[in-house]
């Protein structure tokens, strides 16, 4: 029997090329695309009908910005902006409270200027399609992910006030009461920090609750759910995370 299965081992490795790691020889050539480029009216005619349609969703006004806000850190009333949609909406599609929300400072990309806020303004802020999950984290892990921000000089967040001091986290008020190292917080993160994204592994120990929804849907929602309550965004910071001792 053990010959035979050498036999068959031996034709197998005769008669079948791709049994085998094969070297392939790649080649690449650059191509400059730039006004001189040659157009392809056919591929033009074929993207017009997706274009226009495109456009005139991305500038469908959804609400509107009392002033201009870009990011900063520890705090930016942006930054507040954007937590406070994660928070919110996120109570609304996971049906249940959330103690704190976070946003890392990287997955915010540009400003929301003065004026109105078009579907297109929330792509160009949130631009990568991570989704909005929960997580049940136990209070020593919150901290140290909490540690981690405050190395990172400050995310933006909601539901937490704190204080940065030698890169630690200090003063740490969750619904304006002190941390417990020992309680469960129910936490909402993008799922790539809650993957242990940005160096964050201390998190992703913990489950994911996923409902397949994005954060920047939530944002968009947020900005429609203040329109529908007649206000305008007007984020500004209010000491949710500051410097201490610097």
């Amino acid at each position: 029997m053990y010959f035979l299965h050498t036999i068959i081992c031996l034709f197998t490795c005769l008669y079948c090329p791709y049994t085998y790691a094969q070297n392939i020889k790649v080649s690449y050539s650059i191509y400059q695309i730039d006004g001189s480029t040659k157009k392809d009216s056919a591929m033009q005619a074929f993207l017009l009908g997706y274009r226009d349609s495109i456009s005139r969703s991305m500038n469908t006004v959804i609400g509107f910005s009392v002033n201009g806000m870009v990011k900063r850190q520890p705090e930016s009333g942006l930054g507040n902006f954007v937590a406070d949609a994660v928070k919110t909406i996120g109570e609304k599609i996971f049906n249940q409270h959330i103690d704190a929300a976070f946003i890392n400072y990287g997955g915010i990309k540009s400003y929301l200027a003065k004026g109105d806020v078009t579907l297109g303004s929330i792509f160009d802020l949130i631009r990568f399609d991570n989704l909005l999950v929960l997580q049940k984290v136990r209070g020593d892990s919150l901290l140290s992910f909490l540690n981690h921000v405050a190395d990172k000089n400050g995310w933006p967040l909601s539901g937490i006030t704190m204080g940065i001091n030698n890169k630690k986290a200090v003063d740490v008020l969750i619904n304006g009461n002190a941390l417990s190292v020992d309680s469960i917080y129910t936490v909402a993160n993008a799922d790539y920090i809650a993957k242990g994204g940005d160096n964050s592994p201390m998190i992703k120990v913990f489950p994911l609750i996923n409902k397949g929804y994005l954060v920047r849907d939530a944002v968009i929602s947020y900005v429609q759910l203040l329109t529908e309550q007649g206000k305008s965004i007007d984020a500004k910071t209010d000491k949710r995370i500051v410097y201490v001792n610097q």
